[in-house]
């Protein structure tokens, strides 16, 4: 199968995909060779056994290295792999309140708010109003000011309390 590589996809072009009639060089080694020919820039990577990969298209002349390709792209390959492994995914975990939460399962609550946090994901607290509550929106926010003071030794506010329709939503994140 015949692979269309440059501008389209993310590949490099290489040999004789590459357009232009001069190219900057770089040499297998490292080493600027200068602007010379495409033609003579492709008998130079023929002599040394590698292909020549434009590094650079959008430069004036376009900047090509000699290199063995197949290694490049085993490298570059090898390089994402290991970014990917590395990455950190951030999940939202979500404690719901009631306006008049007990003590004890406010407690339970800010313990798994807790181990969320410890675990380096972000919690969102969500307090739901029903029917009458919605005229106590101020007893809802000196929950969430409550729970912003337990919570100040591990995690920082990312999003301040605010209504969302009938709930009042905010979002912590581990310091």
């Amino acid at each position: 199968m015949n692979v269309k590589r440059g501008s389209a996809s993310n590949e490099p072009r290489i040999n004789n995909e590459i357009t232009g009639e001069k190219v900057r060089l770089v040499g297998s080694d490292g080493g600027m060779l200068g602007v010379v020919s495409l033609q003579e820039a492709m008998n130079l990577a023929d002599e040394e056994g590698m292909d020549l990969v434009e590094i650079s298209p959008h430069a004036a002349p376009p900047v090509c290295k000699v290199l063995d390709y197949g290694k490049f792209r085993y490298e570059a390959q090898k390089k994402q792999k290991e970014a990917r492994k590395n990455q950190k995914v951030v999940h939202i975990k979500e404690v719901k309140l009631r306006l008049n939460v007990g003590d004890h399962d406010y407690q339970v609550k800010l313990r798994s708010a807790r181990r969320f946090i410890d675990s380096e994901d972000k919690v969102k607290f969500s307090l739901r109003f029903r029917g009458r509550e919605m005229a106590h929106a101020d007893l809802g926010h000196a929950l969430l000011k409550r729970v912003i003071g337990d919570m100040e030794d591990v995690a920082k506010v990312e999003v301040f309390p605010k209504m969302e329709g009938r709930q009042l939503v905010m979002i912590l994140t581990p310091q």
